[in-house]
């Protein structure tokens, strides 16, 4: 993206923000027709993966909860969008959070934390909104994109209420920069390893899926306890964020017991509400068996 062009979409992306939520909804109605059913985004890749995934679903069943993820798409794009200019006052109305005592505990007694989820629910206002909710440092670990413009633009929109985000390589200098204090460590699990970083497959949503083992290798280096969050949809443009201990102390599990947990629970949350979760990502990319015969 040049210069000219980067400037235009975000002034675009400025302007729409400043719309209230009637409006940006009725915006995300038509923009779910221009995905779905003219420019046909991902179409393919999104039935291929719900099918893969429901095996014993009907055909019926999958077009129905693939309507509803491109609705909820529409929706967490504008939704996104209005991250930029969103008041701390409405986010914290508009987003909630449930057993956030159990972050809480481990920061009052000086102990970082690991917090893990996946690309389900508003994703994107998490990050955000968790730094109006506690005093520590929130540290979000990020994929870096190839338009470094652009990341710019979604870092400052994250980082608006004091969370710090974080290159993925460079996590572990960032956790060793504030070992002193005590931190919120944000990890999304889900994420699809390069090909040749994929060092271990587990079972997720009946398919053999290549997964990162960053949060086990990070737990296991810093023996910080592990939470989950799941940020869910309570009704459109409002979510409860609901945290749950995952684990106490790394240093005592088997190999691959933490990586399992937070995978575990991401799929709990998937099959009860699969149009909450990133279909349109190529998830499967390949199994360890295209692999070996590499």
């Amino acid at each position: 993206m040049n210069l000219i062009t980067y400037r235009f979409t975000a002034v675009i992306l400025y302007l729409l923000s400043l719309l209230p939520f009637p409006v940006l909804y009725f915006l995300s109605d038509i923009l779910y027709g221009f995905l779905y059913y003219i420019f046909k985004y991902r179409r393919k890749v999104v039935f291929s993966n719900l099918q893969n995934s429901f095996p014993e679903k009907s055909k019926s069943e999958i077009e129905l909860i693939e309507k509803r993820f491109y609705r909820y798409l529409a929706d967490l794009m504008l939704e996104s969008i209005k991250t930029l200019t969103i008041s701390a006052k409405e986010l914290k109305k508009r987003f909630v959070f449930k057993n956030i005592e159990i972050l809480k505990k481990h920061l009052q007694n000086d102990k970082s934390v690991i917090a893990v989820s996946g690309h389900y629910g508003n994703w994107e206002w998490g990050p955000v909104a968790v730094g109006l909710e506690i005093n520590e440092k929130v540290l979000v670990v990020y994929k870096p994109l190839s338009d470094k413009r652009f990341e710019g633009l979604m870092n400052s929109m994250r980082s608006r209420f004091g969370s710090i985000m974080v290159p993925m390589k460079l996590t572990l200098r960032k956790v060793i920069e504030y070992k002193n204090d005590p931190i919120v460590l944000v990890l999304v699990g889900d994420q699809t390893p390069a090909r040749e970083e994929s060092q271990y497959f587990t079972t997720f949503l009946n398919q053999q899926t290549a997964v990162f083992l960053g949060v086990e290798k990070i737990a296991l280096m810093l023996n910080n306890p592990i939470v989950y969050f799941s940020i869910n949809r309570i009704k459109r443009g409002y979510y409860e964020c609901v945290f749950k201990s995952l684990i106490e102390n790394p240093v005592h599990t088997k190999d691959h017991e933490i990586t399992e947990a937070h995978i575990k629970e991401l799929e709990k949350n998937i099959r009860l509400h699969p149009e909450f979760w990133l279909w349109s990502h190529k998830r499967w990319k390949f199994s360890s068996s295209n692999l070996k015969n590499d």
